[in-house]
């Protein structure tokens, strides 16, 4: 199981590197609306992705794994998420991939990463009155009745076509030299519908339930309730993003672009080549960012994708606030020097 796992998160890792989905310079680039190849590949995922899933839950291969729309959680949550995202400039399971290919500031906004979510296991009983109300598990197929009909496939196709229109929209308005975000966002549909089988993970793909599940680990703080109900799934993807980290590791080498780096450009670009200061800033963004995303529940890839694929509305609303702390956050932060 454990292999199935890696070579699931192997080629998670491979997608996203072939389409440097991964790259600080991408991510950041999408906060200040200057590269939009992380939103295209996302538009194409969550499009396909809509079809395939929902197909495969219709003819019992599969089952829904929504989660739950926690008002405060899914909007503070992802505000502060994609706060964390335009600072760091990585999401959960980027991070393994760029440190795979020797991103110093990956590996220290992990650290970040692992300190936010052991600060979150001790915090929660104090701050779960502000992540609520719970509206429970919401999405197309509940708001139809639960029900499999021709009128919800004929929807979901409908949303699915609609995704992939708009990704095209955005790639006409801000042109690409390549179409490797198109197939990016198709490989990461079908990886993500092969890990929902039944007889496969069963599950959607994730990332960042591992940083509060390894935090947790390493300090002894595992006698609690929130540790109990991340053990499983915190297991999962710690070795499904060791499969992404050695994807990054294995094509970097082979493609002889593996480089010890902290300053990428970018940030030399907005804040100059002061390491330290680069550093800082990854640890800071990568506390953030997981908080954020535990928070909410889940993140880039298990909430907007794994969710968005599943037309849950907690995923999509997670969806509008982390680009909203996105943009607002890379608006402010990044200014030129």
């Amino acid at each position: 199981m454990s292999l199935q796992i890696l070579v699931f998160g192997f080629l998670f890792g491979a997608i996203l590197q072939r389409a440097q989905l991964n790259k600080y310079n991408t991510i950041s680039g999408m906060a200040t609306l200057e590269d939009y190849t992380v939103v295209k590949a996302i538009l194409v995922a969550i499009g396909l992705g809509i079809m395939l899933i929902n197909f495969e839950i219709g003819t019992g291969q599969a089952i829904y794994h929504v989660k739950p729309f926690i008002v405060g959680g899914i909007m503070l949550g992802g505000l502060i998420f994609g706060a964390g995202m335009a600072i760091l400039g990585y999401c959960p399971g980027t991070m393994a991939v760029s440190l795979g290919e020797g991103s110093i500031d990956a590996l220290v906004g992990i650290v970040g990463g692992l300190l936010g979510g052991l600060i979150f296991t001790a915090v929660l009983p104090a701050i779960e009155p502000i992540l609520g109300p719970n509206l429970g598990k919401i999405s197309l197929f509940t708001i139809m009745g639960e029900q499999t009909t021709y009128w919800f496939y004929f929807l979901t196709i409908l949303f699915g076509a609609a995704m992939i229109l708009l990704a095209f929209y955005f790639d006409k308005k801000h042109k690409a030299p390549n179409y490797r975000w198109l197939f990016a966002g198709l490989a990461l549909a079908v990886l993500n519908a092969m890990v929902f089988l039944k007889v496969t993970s069963n599950r959607p793909i994730g990332a960042s339930t591992s940083y509060p599940y390894v935090a947790d680990q390493l300090t002894g703080m595992t006698n609690n309730g929130y540790f109990g109900k991340i053990a499983t799934p915190g297991h999962w993807e710690l070795v499904f993003l060791f499969g992404a980290l050695l994807a990054g590791l294995v094509f970097s080498l082979l493609s002889k672009e593996f480089k010890i780096t902290a300053i990428h450009r970018r940030w030399e670009h907005y804040k100059g080549k002061s390491v330290s200061k680069r550093l800082v800033t990854a640890f800071i963004g990568g506390f953030i960012l997981i908080f954020g995303a535990r928070m909410a529940g889940g993140c880039t890839s298990g909430h907007i994708l794994s969710g968005g694929m599943q037309l849950a509305v907690s995923s999509l609303v997670f969806g509008i606030f982390v680009f909203a702390g996105l943009l607002i956050t890379g608006k402010l932060f990044y200014k030129r020097k």
